[in-house]
């Protein structure tokens, strides 16, 4: 399924918020095809335990490319327990190399509640600035209003609730239905 067979596929907000020791990682449940909302209520954000350690993935993009890659995260991280680092790199590089990832389009938001990181098939593991990531069609908008939030008193679920508001309002790709994942790490923010 490549964006030449459907090129009309949109869908998912996914943001993720580090503040005060707690990531929250929330998406909303849109998928569209064209100007049709195809399912309004779309789960894009999971809890993993490999190895007994918590880790928060959200995802952007074709849902069967996010889950063969969710497992394989799944995978790295049981031969690494509790090094998130290292797994999305060794993910991010069989990503690039393998000739059968190389075609999966999806993205991946994660963390472990200390570390935040975005994994693209381009091979890179970004950690965001300022302590925000977003992905997906409306990833631009959320990007924005959480950074715009960020010195208020809010809490990281309230900033990401909230920033998902707004990408609702501005994105036709994106709705206002939450799954909302917290996960606490360390107050090195």
């Amino acid at each position: 399924m490549t964006k030449e067979n459907f090129p009309g596929w949109h869908g998912t907000t996914i943001i993720g918020v580090k503040k005060d020791g707690v990531v929250v990682i929330a998406g909303d449940g849109q998928v569209s095809l064209g100007q049709t909302v195809i399912k309004g209520t779309a789960r894009k954000v999971r809890r993993l335990s490999p190895g007994g350690f918590d880790v928060v993935a959200g995802f952007a993009g074709s849902t069967a490319d996010a889950f063969t890659l969710l497992e394989r995260l799944e995978t790295k991280l049981e031969a690494t327990p509790g090094q998130l680092a290292r797994a999305s790199v060794e993910l991010a590089k069989d990503w690039r190399t393998d000739k059968y990832l190389q075609k999966l389009e999806a993205m991946l938001i994660v963390t472990d509640g200390t570390d935040l990181f975005v994994i693209t098939g381009a091979g890179d593991v970004l950690e965001p600035e300022h302590s925000v990531a977003a992905i997906g069609s409306g990833g631009n908008y959320a990007l924005a209003a959480a950074r715009g939030m960020m010195d208020s008193d809010r809490n990281s679920e309230t900033v990401a609730r909230d920033a998902m508001a707004i990408a609702s309002d501005i994105c036709v790709y994106t709705n206002g239905n939450l799954t909302v994942e917290t996960i606490k790490g360390t107050t090195n923010d």
